[in-house]
């Protein structure tokens, strides 16, 4: 995937103490885009080290100790006419807010939230950082498309010894990013783990979740598919999500099914904007319980969504050696047509009807 650590110059920190939130933006070391593109990759890579650096911020804490802390994944996307915009960070401060509260940590407020993920990307723009709109990327529905990937995420203050968190950081980055899966095949795997259980925090854009996914993703690439998919702790017969995204079962019924939201699902972004496309398209929708019987055998199309992943089609499920072909293994009419619109919103070639976008430029 095409993350990269390489974060813009410009962040932005606020520390919860004294019943208040204090912080501002901080420009960290940096060159002109086009001369750090210029530097070896060793000086790039110490470049790069130095913003990753906050010497205020405590190495043994309860983030770093035990992964108490959450975080978010937004997308700032380059427009057709030139502009910058973001995706529904409304609807990620909300996320962010409910997190840190699930979290027993004072929530961060949602308009700061909001107005930090704003700032960072437009103050990093005008020194030059952010990619432009390429027209070439239509070519394949911009799953190759650069953005602007926004990673607010919280730290704790320093402490050893299981305890909560009552004083943490929020801190705002931005990096480029491109497209989240590589390519080549686009089978999935059901993996015997276990994501997250009843009363846990699955429901939760916890950092300590996605050690878990981290492992099964790795085990499943290293099987030979992109992604695995895991079921529910009870009875290992529901599908919950994707190692990082949510997952839609588009039947030969003609409903399009996703998992029921609970403790042990997250509440994606992308998720409650592709439900509610379909249903302005009369797509009867399930937010139900579907076991990986029913997926394999009544499944039309598949596909995955996140901040990340956008909608990416599956080609195929293979859950204890019996395996669906999708579609028959190409990308479907269906999902077509949700990847291109959702993509097409966001990157400003199809009207915003619906008032998802916030401009930044």
């Amino acid at each position: 995937m095409a993350f990269s650590l390489n974060s813009y110059p410009i962040v932005f920190r606020s520390k919860y103490s004294a019943a208040k939130w204090t912080g501002g933006y901080e420009e960290k070391p940096h060159k002109k885009p086009e001369e750090e593109a210029a530097l070896s990759e060793a000086e790039q890579t110490r470049l790069s080290d130095s913003r990753n650096v906050y010497a205020d911020m405590p190495l043994v804490n309860y983030t770093t100790q035990y992964g108490l802390g959450c975080f978010e994944g937004i997308k700032a996307l380059p427009q057709k006419d030139g502009g910058l915009a973001i995706f529904r960070p409304d609807r990620n401060a909300a996320r962010f807010f409910a997190s840190m509260k699930g979290l027993y940590m004072p929530p961060f407020p949602e308009d700061e939230f909001v107005r930090a993920c704003v700032e960072t990307v437009k103050r990093n723009a005008l020194l030059g950082f952010r990619p432009h709109y390429k027209k070439e990327w239509e070519k394949d529905s911009f799953m190759s498309a650069d953005s602007v990937y926004i990673r607010p995420f919280t730290y704790a203050e320093g402490g050893v010894g299981v305890n909560i968190c009552r004083e943490p950081w929020v801190v705002v980055v931005n990096t480029p990013v491109s497209s989240y899966f590589a390519g080549g095949n686009s089978d999935a795997v059901v993996t015997e783990r276990t994501r997250a259980t009843p009363k846990g925090t699955g429901w939760i854009k916890a950092a300590s979740n996605y050690a878990i996914a981290a492992l099964a993703k790795h085990e499943a690439a290293d099987a030979g598919y992109m992604e695995c998919v895991f079921l529910d702790a009870r009875e290992q017969k529901y599908v919950e999500e994707g190692s990082s995204c949510n997952i839609f079962f588009f039947l030969k019924s003609g409903e399009l099914v996703t998992p029921e939201l609970g403790d042990t699902i997250l509440p994606g972004i992308t998720r409650m904007s592709i439900i509610e496309l379909a249903r302005d398209w009369g797509i009867k929708v399930g937010e139900r319980k579907i076991t990986i019987d029913e997926a394999l055998a009544e499944t039309k199309e598949c596909f995955v969504s996140g901040t990340a992943a956008g909608a990416t089609p599956l080609e195929s499920l293979t859950c204890k050696g019996k395996k669906a072909v999708f579609n028959g293994g190409k990308v479907g009419e269906f999902t077509a047509k949700v990847r291109d619109t959702l993509k097409g919103i966001q990157y400003g070639t199809i009207p915003d009807t619906k008032g998802w976008l916030t401009p930044v430029l």
